[in-house]
């Protein structure tokens, strides 16, 4: 192995939509009987909910047309057992999409943390407290509202909207027609969210990384602080990593202000349009009050699921970002290349060591030891001398830059880790 200085970045790998996107398709296809059972039983809800708006419509046409009043009450049933239906097997529908999301958050999370505890403690050291922090609280927070509550109202949002489309256009295609109103206006505007979102999101993540390092550093070193009169520098240095948290988010912010209008409007034109198209249709004696009315309801139905999977993307994007980060742990490359050599004996030599943390500014040059076994050796000096990176190195935690630090005549970085 050839050591070389720690890199210029400061912050651990993220992982690329197309290792994002894999990691997906691998957690679909190793949950797919369990996606299929929750895909079925929500499917089997939203048709018990397309009843009540069909039997409504013919309620009207039935009552239009002077039917007896046991034609009414009968279909009155229907849209009562329709809705106990439904209930019962909405509930569950929502059961079965918990339990997957905690089964999915739980080899995700144990995944995490089994890279988190196989990282190189040099690269963790390097990219700082906050980087990892941030990562093992809030990342995995935001994963975990998403995995357990998003997935859940996105399938229940999809499948009810899909459905309801389709029984809409099956009951009356001509009125039907009105809903494609709202798909321009929805369609650019998401797209739009969506192409700009990513970025937006991954930026906010990253500075929340740098403001629990900065917390986190202040905190463990206040005594230093104080010591050194360094109050103003972490203060300034504290304003700083919460301003960049604050445009941050008020850039995210204005991306939703700007998107969650132009949706609503585009969930809510659709039932106005459909009412004046309905109503010049049966003018024309092209559909029946019934169809208008059934459709009309349909429409006004989609706008609850169709507004929860909407709303749902932005916590997506949230949640895609922060998976981006969790699983970005795994593209650290190991630290070292074990060579299998074994050491001779214990003793420990230190060769000509240099060592920078920063290219071009050596903070160890030329330092050399030779400790036999049984000897002890104390390191004294002031703050700032070198002990901490001398003792790394002898731990094998860092290689150096030039020389050598061995153990028993093997290079440490040399060994493996135990």
């Amino acid at each position: 192995m050839s050591p070389t200085p720690a890199p210029s970045t400061r912050t651990l790998p993220v992982a690329d939509t197309a290792s994002v996107r894999a990691h997906t398709r691998g957690l679909v296809r190793r949950h797919r009987a369990s996606l299929a059972k929750v895909v079925g039983l929500h499917a089997v809800a939203a048709v018990a909910g397309l009843v009540a708006p069909r039997v409504i419509g013919l309620l009207v046409d039935e009552i239009s047309h002077g039917r007896s009043l046991d034609v009414v009450n009968s279909l009155a049933l229907w849209i009562a057992g329709a809705v106990v239906v439904q209930t019962v097997v909405t509930w569950f529908a929502r059961r079965a999409s918990f339990v997957m999301g905690e089964t999915v958050f739980a080899e995700l999370r144990e995944q995490f943390m089994g890279r988190v505890v196989e990282l190189p403690l040099s690269t963790v050291e390097r990219a700082g407290t906050g980087d990892l922090v941030s990562r093992t609280t809030n990342d995995v927070e935001a994963l975990s509202h998403v995995i357990r509550f998003g997935v859940p109202a996105i399938f229940v949002g999809a499948v009810t909207t899909a459905i309801t489309l389709v029984a809409a256009f099956v009951t009356g295609w001509q009125v039907a027609l009105a809903v494609l109103v709202g798909v321009p206006i929805l369609v650019l505007s998401t797209r739009r969210y969506l192409r700009l979102a990513p970025d937006g999101y991954l930026r906010e993540r990253a500075t929340y990384a740098v403001l629990n390092g900065v917390v986190t550093e202040s905190a463990d070193g206040g005594r230093t602080v104080d010591a050194l009169g360094l109050r103003g520098r972490r203060r300034r240095r504290m304003d700083d990593a919460l301003r960049d948290c604050y445009d941050a988010e008020l850039y995210t912010l204005g991306l939703r202000m700007r998107w969650f209008p132009s949706v609503e409007f585009a969930f809510f034109a659709p039932v106005a349009a459909t009412l004046l198209w309905g109503g010049w249709l049966i003018s024309k004696d092209l559909a029946t009050a019934g169809t208008v009315t059934a459709v009309a309801l349909y429409v006004q139905q989609m706008a609850g699921p169709l507004d929860e999977l909407i709303s749902w993307l932005d916590e997506i994007q949230v949640g895609a970002t922060s998976l981006a980060r969790v699983i970005g742990i795994a593209d650290v490359p190991p630290d070292r290349s074990a060579t299998g050599e074994s050491p001779a004996d214990d003793r420990i030599e230190v060769g000509d060591v240099h060592y920078a943390y920063r290219a071009g500014r050596d903070v160890l040059r030329g330092v050399s030891l030779d400790l036999q076994p049984g000897e002890r050796l104390a390191i004294v000096g002031p703050s700032g001398a070198g002990k901490s990176t001398l003792g790394r190195l002898m731990a094998g935690i860092d290689g150096p830059r030039e020389g050598r630090v061995d153990v028993g005549g093997v290079r440490l970085v040399d060994l493996e880790l135990a």
